[in-house]
């Protein structure tokens, strides 16, 4: 904490017992650091954040975080939720009579939908959910000046919605049908009607700053800083469509087209798969995979949900445990498959796939699995389930999704490792991966490098020594894209 008038910052939770807990620790997001994402109280006397005591459980137990209140003038701070939940992003009320939170039940799950809950402020331990029946776990949300009613973003079948819920709980309804994807939202509570403030953008409009009237459902622009220079491109926003898989799960895809797109032509198809698992391809643009940057030398773009992505509800999401990636690499396929049958300007002799994450470990699985694709791209892929249990700083969600610990049921792991079929590998491949990545360590694509060697599958190697889990640096994105460009071209052209 700063004092107004300046001075010394003062780190409220110094010498406490919760701070020298071996497990504390606070909110974990996409980037190195941890946020205890603190809100003051009405009052200004207290602050309440997110913090968790049992990190230090990680290898064998699941983790979570809760929310705690500790004095602006300093002390122990006060618990305010505990057991088995994770809380996270507490928000107070216009009136100070309320404070909201996500609310999600992880514990002994490979995932669970994040829900909307609020509860009375002065804190008297009764929580509220709000969103209860709503299958999504929501992202954002912010609070309407008169308290009455909260706004929320989630994913939804490949795009990110704006909905509306009201405070005591109840249906939860989409503010507007949008395309693209919502990203931070804010409610002015000085304004003299509702508003909600956003950033919005979709594969072919960056981000920009947009006005959101919930009562006419209209949208308005108050940015444009990038309008001009992406209305000057040749790019078409995504096709999408459906079919029913396994067990009749709907799998939904979405079709990016090159620029100069003639539908009497054939375009070879690139089949790239979205990490996460739990993740979802969205219409959005994205810099570590550009969807009209890979489809400009002339390609087709395919983008599968597969069984396991978010935005479909929980169980869809739930539906790979035990099954990680023979289940899900059988959708990728079978939307191929599906997108030739639909789209005559489709090659079918020239298809290749590609991704990163759980996506390289799926081009890794295909890799060992089928001869389809004349060439593939992994990067940050996984070599066998033990490999990745043993040396990545996440494990015991991996037994969670199998069910056991390694030892225990070891057929089990190597059924859906990919090295254990090295016999099979047969199809050109760039691997690539950070040196410091510790979500999938360099051993991972090694392995897969050797073995790979061991049976002459032509095979480019990239080891990036300065990048993590993602290329990060702009300079090593432009080598990357240009080294994945010349590959397919080698292979497809």
């Amino acid at each position: 904490m700063v004092p107004a008038a300046g001075g010394a910052a003062r780190d409220l939770l110094a010498g406490t017992r919760l701070a020298s807990l071996p497990g504390f620790g606070g909110a974990s997001g996409e980037g190195s650091g941890d946020s205890l994402e603190p809100a003051w109280a009405p009052d200004g006397r207290s602050i309440v954040f997110v913090a968790t005591t049992n990190r230090n459980r990680g290898a064998y137990s699941p983790t979570n975080t809760h929310l705690f209140e500790v004095a602006a003038t300093g002390g122990e701070p006060r618990p305010l939720t505990t057991g088995n939940a994770g809380y996270a992003h507490p928000a107070f009320s216009p009136d100070g009579k309320s404070v909201c939170f996500r609310a999600g039940e992880e514990w002994g799950k490979i995932y669970a939908v994040d829900r909307l809950a609020c509860a009375a402020w002065p804190w008297s331990g009764e929580v509220t959910t709000v969103t209860p029946k709503f299958d999504r776990s929501v992202a954002d949300f912010a609070i309407a000046p008169d308290g009455r009613t909260l706004y929320l973003t989630a994913e939804d079948s490949g795009y990110v919605k704006l909905f509306s819920v009201p405070a005591r709980g109840g249906d939860v309804t989409p503010v507007l049908d949008s395309r693209g994807a919502f990203g931070t939202i804010e409610v002015p509570g000085g304004a003299g009607r509702t508003v909600v403030v956003a950033s919005w953008g979709s594969s072919v409009n960056p981000a920009e700053v947009v006005r959101i009237d919930p009562v006419t459902k209209r949208q308005t622009s108050l940015t444009s800083f990038n309008v001009d220079k992406a209305a000057a491109l040749d790019w078409q926003p995504p096709r999408e469509f459906s079919f029913t898989g396994a067990k009749g799960r709907p799998i939904h895809s979405f079709v990016v087209l090159p620029p100069g797109f003639d539908p009497a032509r054939k375009y070879p198809l690139l089949v790239l798969i979205h990490g996460g698992h739990a993740n979802m391809w969205r219409d959005q643009i994205s810099l570590r995979w550009n969807y009209h940057l890979l489809a400009s030398p002339g390609y087709v773009v395919l983008l599968t949900d597969y069984r396991g992505s978010t935005g479909y509800g929980e169980q869809f999401t739930l539906d790979i445990l035990g099954d990680p990636l023979r289940g899900p690499a059988d959708d990728v396929n079978q939307a191929a498959d599906e997108a030739i049958k639909r789209y005559p300007f489709i090659d079918a002799t020239r298809q290749a796939a590609g991704g990163a994450s759980y996506g390289g470990h799926l081009t890794n699985w295909l890799e060992a699995t089928t001869t389809r694709y004349r060439c593939l791209v992994s990067h940050a892929g996984l070599s066998s389930l033990e490999t990745q249990w043993s040396t990545s700083d996440v494990m015991y969600g991996r037994e969670l999704m199998m069910g056991t610990p390694f030892w225990e049921s070891p057929r089990t792991w190597l059924d859906q490792s990919p090295v254990a079929y090295a016999k099979d590998f047969k199809t050109p491949i760039l691997l690539s991966v950070g040196e410091n990545d510790f979500r999938v360590p360099m051993n991972n694509t090694l392995e897969m490098y050797a073995a790979l060697q061991r049976m002459r599958v032509p095979t480019r190697l990239l080891v990036w020594p300065d990048e993590n889990h993602w290329i990060l640096k702009g300079e090593n994105g432009k080598v990357f894209y240009r080294e994945v460009r010349e590959w397919l071209a080698r292979w497809l052209q």
